[in-house]
């Protein structure tokens, strides 16, 4: 049996090192002696960077560093960096950046892994841990000019005239994605608009879908122009104004920012589905193409047997018409074992947008048919065991959230960190949701047994619960029990993403003479500072539960920062230690000072990044205020928490109109500009968080 649990756990080593090392299009070369980057100038998003070739002869990374590592900052221009790649050289790889940026100069820098964990710390390690490598005593490195503006991406494909689907859009400082027709060559700037998108924030953005105003005729190469809002009223105004407004994007040599794509008017539906696991409650099917809109409807192998009704196991919200791809598909009657499903397309003949064909007994929203009068659809063999998504997203460092997993048994998602690919098959486990139920959930919060102190790759792996004591015992099994979920080849299920972390705050339980308070630990990937709030925080009292702060912290990770209070504390309380940026860069904190324009909090996904302690005071009272709910059970009573803090109309709240500093981060953190919407934030952070 133990010979069993280690080949098992070699297949994952073996297929996960693909997902956890992947970055990029990749050729390795072996044997060569020295490190080398190659990084030219160009245009960004202000998202991601693209560094042109990279050899690393012994494994590690290739970092992103901003111009101010001309002047020493070796640990805060750090704003990017790429997975773990794999020795060899390494060409086009995308580094996410996890900082905003602006057009200059940037120098791209080959680091190993020092410690072989396959992720990324210098910036965490001060500095000690993953240094760069160098040639001839220099360091391994290439500059280039950035100018960060946007960028667009598209392919050639079929359509109905009605719609066009970009690729992916990028902007530095949000905007639109307009497509303009061929007469577009022969500078009609204004009569080429056939259509636009709707404002764009600024990030990533991914199928894009631009209705045309006025529908193509015939086919056409049509350029989707990324635009900017420059006069900020999130209208697109560039015709209106007769270009004077909202004008595109350009990059670094002054050429607007666009790209062609060859639409071919095809009036012909197509579906596209593959081989997958899955389980059981939901299929993705790859993609479906419909030409007067429609909806896609799984039905299983009962098909062939001329089971048309009861052969429908799930059909998919309307789809408006165009390409859709990976349309999520969930069943209303799910697989019990392995079958063959059926992606068929199917109209919507009395445009309710309502999928009516087994209600009305196949007189309404029928498939839609070849000119041969073949049904459109397309097959693939489904395996019943689970199916993972997971994207690239901002953490505390604390915790991280697979956006969705589908279990056909009973079981646990687990999130294993680079370090597998090398072998670590349980050393790298880093966390483990809680216990699910078969079926599908959305958005699961895995609490991390050690923190993420920097941006690292993970891989969340859903396993069964196969002794059925719903407790996770893979690891301490040594893979005896809880074995991940396979896919039809006996390879773990499995999907890799980035978990950006630019600041960490850990902050326990101690006893105090309330006149100042220990945060055990505090990471900083831009410098700035770490605020004791009381716990009145909950109430809305944005400024006034600022008991005290730090002196200025440089980047990188502080232990055992004591904090002297402004404002002692006399009662037991729970605090709250917060991560602040130095968004001004004078070293002086300057939040409550600027109405919170200045010197906001680091954030991730849309929460400020901090940590809470119970505090016992000595000779103090308690005061009952647990964030976690009124009996302080690890979050049980976390909804009255989360309640009380809705109103926000203590002391210390401001409105949209009180203050207006736009914060900027680069990690969206709200600035406190707007302390409204911060209170439900920290709300949310509050109810979801335990803390020992």
């Amino acid at each position: 049996m133990r010979n069993s649990a280690f080949t098992l756990a070699m297949t994952v080593v073996v297929v996960v090192s693909a997902v956890a090392g992947a970055t990029g299009a990749v050729a390795a070369q072996s044997g060569t002696d020295a490190a080398s980057v190659s990084f030219a100038d160009g245009a960004s998003g202000g998202s991601t960077v693209v560094v042109d070739e990279v050899r690393v002869p012994d494994g590690g990374f290739v970092t992103i560093h901003d111009d101010s590592l001309t002047d020493g900052n070796t640990l805060g221009s750090v704003v990017g960096t790429s997975a773990y790649l794999d020795p060899g050289t390494h060409e086009n790889v995308t580094v996410e950046l996890t900082d905003a940026v602006e057009t200059g100069t940037f120098h791209a820098m080959a680091h190993r892994d020092t410690d072989g964990d396959r992720a990324y710390a210098f910036v965490s390690s001060n500095g000690e841990a993953d240094g760069p490598y160098t040639v001839d005593g220099e360091v391994a490195m290439d500059d280039a000019n950035l100018t960060v503006s946007a960028s667009v991406s598209g392919t050639d494909q079929p359509g109905e005239g009605e719609y066009v689907i970009v690729d992916r859009v990028e902007l530095s400082d949000g905007g639109f994605v307009t497509v303009h027709d061929s007469s577009l060559a022969d500078g009609a700037v204004f009569d080429s608009i056939r259509g636009t998108s709707a404002y764009l924030e600024a990030g990533v953005h991914e199928d894009v879908r631009v209705r045309l105003d006025e529908p193509l005729q015939n086919d056409d190469t049509v350029f989707a122009m990324a635009h900017r809002d420059t006069n900020g009223n999130e209208a697109y105004d560039f015709p209106d104004s007769e270009g004077s407004e909202d004008g595109p994007y350009l990059d670094g040599t002054d050429e607007i920012v666009m790209a062609g794509i060859d639409v071919e008017l095809d009036d012909d539906a197509r579906s596209s589905f593959g081989a997958q696991s899955s389980g059981g409650s939901a299929v993705v099917v790859e993609e479906v193409h419909l030409p007067e809109g429609g909806f896609v409807t799984m039905h299983d192998s009962s098909l062939a047997d001329g089971a048309t009704f009861d052969s429908i196991r799930g059909t998919s919200a309307y789809l408006e018409p165009g390409i859709h791809r990976d349309v999520v598909v969930r069943l209303d009657d799910p697989l019990a074992e392995d079958d063959a499903l059926f992606a068929m397309a199917h109209r919507d003949t009395n445009d309710n947008e309502a999928y009516d064909f087994p209600g009305s007994d196949g007189s309404e929203d029928g498939p839609y048919t070849t000119d041969s009068s073949d049904i459109v659809m397309d097959d693939g063999n489904v395996t019943v065991s689970a199916g993972v998504a997971f994207e690239t997203g901002d953490s505390d460092g604390a915790t991280v959230t697979v956006d969705r997993v589908d279990l056909s048994e009973n079981g646990f998602v687990t999130l294993h960190d680079a370090s597998i690919g090398g072998g670590a098959v349980f050393d790298s486990v880093r966390g483990t949701s809680a216990y699910l139920e078969a079926g599908v959930h959305e958005n699961v919060t895995i609490e991390l047994d050690e923190p993420l102190q920097d941006t690292e790759r993970l891989v969340a792996m859903p396993h069964r619960d196969t002794d059925g004591d719903e407790t996770y015992g893979f690891v301490d099994s040594e893979g005896e029990v809880d074995a991940p979920f396979l896919t039809g080849d006996d390879a773990p299920v499995t999907a890799g993403a980035s978990a950006q972390v630019t600041a960490f705050a850990d902050a326990s339980a101690q006893d105090t003479d309330g006149e100042s308070v220990v945060v055990d630990e505090v990471t900083l990937h831009d410098g700035g500072f770490v605020t004791v709030h009381d716990s009145s925080l909950a109430d809305g009292a944005v400024f006034d539960s600022i008991r005290g702060t730090s002196a200025y912290l440089a980047p990188g990770t502080h232990t055992d920062v004591e904090i002297a209070l402004d404002d002692p504390l006399t009662e037991d309380d729970t605090v709250l230690a917060m991560a602040h940026r130095d968004t001004n860069d004078n070293e002086a904190y300057d939040f409550p000072g600027s109405d919170g324009a200045d010197d906001g909090p680091y954030a991730a996904a849309g929460a400020p990044v901090m940590s809470a302690a119970d505090l016992t005071v000595e000779g103090g009272e308690e005061t009952g205020a647990d964030m976690d709910g009124e009996d302080g059970e690890n979050g049980e009573n976390g909804e009255d928490a989360g309640d009380d803090m809705s109103d926000g109309s203590d002391d210390g709240e401001m409105n949209d109109e009180d203050a207006s500093g736009d914060g900027e981060s680069g990690d969206e953190a709200p600035g406190f500009g707007a302390a409204v919407a911060l209170v439900a934030l920290i709300a949310v952070a509050l109810v979801a968080r335990r803390h020992p």
